[in-house]
Order: structure tokens, then sequence, then C-alpha cells
């Protein structure tokens, strides 16, 4: 079963071209959308909600057909964008009442426990937050009224690292549920690396990469050789390559590494720059 099904959604405006994007994301699982600024990671979570109007392709949430009525399933779906938007004059405790009338499902005990969890003051108005504090309660919003996907656009921008490492827990523990996905997007690569079940690379509104994100560290890795070693490597199997008269060092097909050449881990950050840069 799959929470999510784009194909072929297309999207040009202002002179920027959403093109042909094709993701699935299955139940219980948790897929990163990277990409630099303008790469499409936001007009593609806007697609979803019919914020905005696609030119074509189709969009399938939860297997009800293209075109079903978000009013009818917007319960189901957690949404946290670069504007959180709340009333500046609301606290957190203000909200917490506000939401329990906008969501049949609103538990109010949860989002108590979020609030504390997250640090965020009862009392204190919305104007007041910093950026990371109001990324802060939009999270807990959107994990307190029983979602089975959480669209979630740079929502650990902001946070600093104590803060990230509570919210990737959570988004952890939102998932062992197997009904429960989520689709989120960041620049704080690691961050993804440490959550995602797969990884999507967008590039100047084209799909580049979209893989299981394990896959992608078992097939890549980096290796430290002689140029005379690389040299002797397929083309095909080196991705990137950095040659110095010191010797080489390059991102390459793992099984193509013969036996006595030192290898290494390769990044999910390290393949999108060497992706985006034309490697891969």
């Amino acid at each position: 079963m799959n929470t999510l099904e784009i194909k072929d959604l297309r999207k040009s405006f202002n002179g920027f071209t959403l093109d042909g994007l094709n993701l699935t994301l299955p139940n219980g699982c948790i897929m990163g959308l990277i990409g630099q600024n303008g790469a499409g990671k936001t007009t593609t979570i806007k697609l979803i909600l019919d914020m905005l109007q696609r030119d074509s392709g189709s969009i399938k949430l939860f297997e009800k057909p293209d075109g079903t009525d978000l009013n009818s399933i917007k319960e189901d779906i957690g949404v946290v964008m670069d504007d959180v938007g709340i009333t500046d004059c609301l606290n957190a405790k203000q909200v917490g009442r506000i939401m329990r009338y906008t969501f049949r499902n609103w538990n109010s005990e949860a989002y108590d426990r979020y609030l504390k969890k997250l640090s965020i003051p009862d009392n204190k108005e919305f104007k007041d937050f910093s950026k990371g504090m109001k990324m802060k309660l939009g999270i807990a919003i959107a994990l307190s009224h029983d979602a089975k996907l959480l669209l979630l656009d740079e929502a650990t921008s902001g946070l600093d690292p104590v803060a990230r490492d509570d919210v990737i827990e959570m988004l952890i523990e939102f998932t062992r549920d197997e009904n429960h996905s989520v689709l989120i997007s960041s620049h704080i690569v690691s961050d993804l690396e440490k959550i995602c079940d797969y990884i999507a690379f967008l590039h100047d509104g084209k799909l580049i990469l979209c893989e299981e994100k394990d896959k992608l560290l078992a097939d890549y890795c980096t290796i430290h050789c002689s140029n005379e070693q690389l040299n002797k490597l397929e083309p095909a199997t080196i991705k990137h390559k950095k040659v110095t008269d010191y010797g080489a060092e390059a991102i390459v097909l793992r099984k193509a590494v013969p036996a006595g050449i030192q290898i290494s881990p390769v990044s999910i950050e390290e393949l999108f720059v060497q992706t985006v840069k034309g490697g891969i």
C-alpha cells in the first residue's frame, strides 16, 4: 500500500517548471526531498495540498482516486510549511483550544506532551517566537490530530541541534505505525540521512535520483587510490573524481572496486552534491 503516488506531475510558472515528477511513498516510510533553493520542493508539497493548480499529472493520497476533495481527508494530513500560519496574538495554549474545534481527532494530551518535549512556552504570543520556535509549534500541531501523512517543508530549519534531534526521534516514533508516512524536505541533509527510508534529489524542477537510502549507501563508496589504479576502472563506474599529483579520490560503484583499494562510506550529502554537479 502507498500513502502517496505522484505520476508525471508538471507545473510551470514564473520561469520555473516542475517537469514530469514521479514519486511513490509507501506506507510506514519517510521520504526526504533534497534540493537547492528553487529546486521544486515547496512547489511539490503545495501541489499535493492543492494550494497550486497542476498543469498535468496525477496525485493519489491514501489509495483514493486522483482529484479526491482534500476536505474529506484533511484529518489524515499533518502539514508544516515555512509559514506556520498562526495568528500573531495567540499563544500555544490558545492554539490548542482552537485546534480542538478544528480537528475531530485532536488529542490535547498529546499536544501538551509535545509542547513540553519541545520546550514551547504556554503563554508567549506567537509574534514573539523565534523562527525555530514557530516551526516547533507547527510540528506539535501536525503530530496531535492523528494524521496518517506528515508533509514537512524545511521543518527542521532554524532548530538548534538538540531540538532537531528531538524532532527526528518524534518522526521515527511516528512511523513505527505502518499506516503513518512522512514526506520531508530539508537543506540539512544529515538530518534526512538519519531518518529517511527513501531519498529523492530534485534539481531545477527535475527528479534526478530517487532510491532507497540504504541501497544508495550500499551501491556507492569513496575510494582513495593511485591515479594508475583509478585509470584501470571502467569510466562508467566512476561517479566523481578528484585527481592530484599525490593520488586520487573518487565516488564509485562499490561492486566495481577491485581488491586492494581502500574504500570508505559515502554520505547522502556527498552523493547529492556530486549529483547536482553532474557526477551521477
